[in-house]
């Protein structure tokens, strides 16, 4: 499988060239040169698989350049019981990605969050620390991982990554703008391979900056920037295994489809579903929750793509998903315009500028219903409720990502086939958001054994201005 450029860059690139590389020499993410298509033949095959086996069938589809044998090693490795321990109650907890029914048969929980930092990121950010080091073992390199986050990012990769030879994390976060245990669990890790820079802004800045630093071309090869966010297609591909897997787990047969409701803030975990529905994976439709940032929802119900300023940018008690420009939105964008390269670099262009795109009266957007999408936003007040109505009426207890993506499912259900169950993403664990948790149900949410007092442990972070050479500065020094 090779690789190219969202914007044009036509260099026919390996997996792990792209895997270490982050973003590509234009300035456009990595995209295979096709979608590997599974038929109903792959679908029952797969069907009784492990998690770690399932994702080994997927992932070889999209790499070639690393040997059969090394690459289930890796996915065996990687998904195992010990690694993904913090399973709700009443989950098996040999599960990886339990299905949790709300509603049997109709709706349910896909239970993303019992990894080592309780969010879905982990799902897809320890098979990339693996790979990392597989591939710069067999290289002899090093890398500086720079990356940024908005909550939950940042405390899966330094999980991936702490203490691994070869490899430097240098993690940008919105200082003050994420949750108490998100910071500890970043901020706590006295690995020295480890670098957290709180950056006095808000995502969206701190992104730029990675951009920025990611497209200064002498820079990048000079300290070997690497990147984990999901610009990074790796992250992407690993993602695409919880659909498989959720869709087997909600079905008896492959005649059988499924809705996903994914809260989405950077579109990496939604994109990951309409790749997987470009696969062939039977999926009804794919509704996007956002927040009160809902920059998406506005596209996908007008054609109008508007990121906003930092200054327009809300925040919420959904704060991972405080962003306002969504990275791989562009990938999205580059299928909806029939993988015109040309086309896309327009539109980035434009806002690159600080302008908007409008695609309403383009052939484009007329196909958007093709791609089975639907969106909408949620508030402050409507998590709340959500939180409260989860807790009452089924007996859990879901984060406020969760309950974003839960407030949209039920708003959507009626449109579905009447036979297609319909799966809610979980975002993370209720443990990671006290504050509100407290708010909606008036009690404190249950923290897993072993990471009670994590907010008390000292602290290690540099907070610095949103400025793209003194952080370039702070890398050279470091590194």
């Amino acid at each position: 499988m090779k690789y190219l450029s969202t914007r044009g860059h036509c260099a026919q690139s390996e997996f792990c060239d792209i895997l270490l590389g982050g973003l590509a020499p234009d300035g456009g993410l990595y995209l295979p040169e096709r979608y590997p298509r599974i038929g109903r033949a792959e679908l029952d095959a797969w069907r009784g698989l492990s998690y770690a086996g399932l994702a080994f069938e997927i992932l070889s589809r999209f790499i070639g350049d690393i040997p059969a044998g090394d690459l289930r090693e890796i996915c065996e490795r990687t998904y195992t019981a010990e690694v993904y321990r913090h399973a709700r109650a009443g989950d098996d907890p040999e599960q990886i990605a339990p299905l949790h029914w709300l509603e049997p048969g109709r709706l349910g929980l896909l239970a993303l969050s019992n990894g080592p930092t309780l969010a879905f990121k982990d799902m897809a950010m320890q098979l990339l620390g693996n790979l990392f080091e597989y591939t710069l073992e067999k290289r002899g390199e090093t890398i500086n991982i720079l990356g940024a986050t908005s909550g939950d990012t940042g405390s899966a990769a330094e999980y991936a990554m702490r203490g691994k030879a070869r490899i430097k994390v240098f993690m940008l976060s919105p200082h003050g703008k994420m949750s108490a245990f998100q910071r500890a669990q970043m901020y706590s890790l006295t690995d020295g391979n480890i670098f957290n820079i709180a950056v006095t802004g808000m995502f969206d800045e701190a992104q730029d900056i990675v951009k920025a630093i990611s497209n200064d071309a002498p820079f990048k090869a000079r300290h070997r920037i690497g990147a984990v966010n999901s610009i990074n297609w790796a992250r992407i591909a690993a993602q695409i295994v919880y659909y498989f897997k959720g869709y087997f787990a909600a079905t008896e047969n492959s005649d059988e489809q499924v809705a996903f409701c994914v809260p989405s803030g950077n579109f990496g975990n939604i994109c990951a579903g309409h790749i997987a529905r470009q696969m062939g994976l039977p999926i009804a439709r794919l509704i996007l929750a956002t927040n009160e940032n809902d920059v998406l929802d506005e596209f996908f119900r007008t054609g109008v793509y508007r990121p906003r300023k930092a200054a327009e940018t809300h925040v919420t008690s959904s704060p991972s998903m405080d962003i306002s420009k969504a990275s791989n939105f562009e990938r999205f964008v580059y299928d909806l315009a029939g993988r015109d390269p040309e086309k896309v670099a327009g539109l980035w262009a434009e806002i690159d500028a600080g302008r908007a795109f409008d695609l309403s009266r383009t052939p484009c957007f007329a196909r958007l219903p093709e791609f089975g999408f639907a969106s909408g936003s949620s508030s402050h007040a409507d998590r709340l409720a959500t939180i409260r109505e989860a807790h009452e009426r089924y007996g859990v207890t879901i984060d406020p990502h969760t309950a974003d993506g839960l407030k949209l499912a039920l708003r959507h259900a009626s449109g579905l086939p009447a036979d297609a169950p319909l799966l809610v993403l979980e975002t993370a664990q209720a443990a990671k958001f006290a504050d509100t948790i407290r708010e909606a149900l008036g009690r404190e949410p249950t923290i897993p054994a072993g990471l009670q007092g994590l907010e008390a442990l000292p602290q290690r972070v540099d907070v610095m201005a949103p400025d793209a050479g003194a952080i370039k500065a702070y890398i050279a020094q470091k590194a």
